[in-house]
């Protein structure tokens, strides 16, 4: 058994820490959002403040948009001329997406400090591309609405789990010199 365990110690210290890192957060999340479920910011605050910026840059590139909270959807609805166009909910705020970011980065750590900057900017970079991301979905459904199906479902998760992807790749790639010594 040892002797199996010292084979695979590798595999199995990346399945510790990505399974362990992302219970974790997945955790804490859960906790957020159950703290957040009378708050003052509805549905809650990340939300809320990804609805309100993805509006800022509808309204920065020319389109009237207007945010509304949507009780029944439990979201807040984002609208282009007064036409409902998108629902934005927890699931649009990308934390799920930046918690397996960052499980698997984590799980590939290796310099505190690179591994700190690394999520930072991954971080960063994810929660900007995807208020881009929901931007260019409402003007899409605005204007293609008969595509909603293969658009919100298909085309723009495929966006933004392709972003993940490619800084996971980035990442292995930086880490890749480091393990030849």
């Amino acid at each position: 058994m040892k002797e199996l365990f010292n084979k695979y110690k590798t595999v199995i210290r990346f399945v510790v820490l990505f399974m362990g890192t992302y219970l974790l957060m997945s955790v804490m999340y859960g906790l957020y959002l159950k703290a957040s479920e009378n708050g003052s910011y509805f549905p809650d605050f990340v939300t809320n403040l990804v609805a309100k910026q993805s509006s800022a840059v509808l309204n920065a590139f020319g389109y009237n948009s207007i945010l509304l909270p949507d009780t029944l959807g439990q979201g807040m609805l984002l609208t282009i001329d007064n036409n409902y166009t998108v629902s934005i909910v927890e699931g649009c705020n990308s934390i799920s997406v930046i918690i397996l970011f960052m499980a698997f980065v984590i799980a590939f750590a290796e310099d505190f400090k690179k591994t700190l900057l690394f999520l930072f900017a991954g971080v960063v970079l994810i929660y900007i591309v995807n208020l881009f991301r929901i931007a260019i979905l409402t003007v899409a459904l605005y204007k293609y609405p008969q595509y909603e199906n293969v658009l919100h479902s298909v085309v723009f998760p495929g966006i933004i789990y392709s972003m993940v992807f490619i800084l996971w790749m980035i990442w292995v790639r930086m880490l890749k010199p480091n393990s030849a010594k």
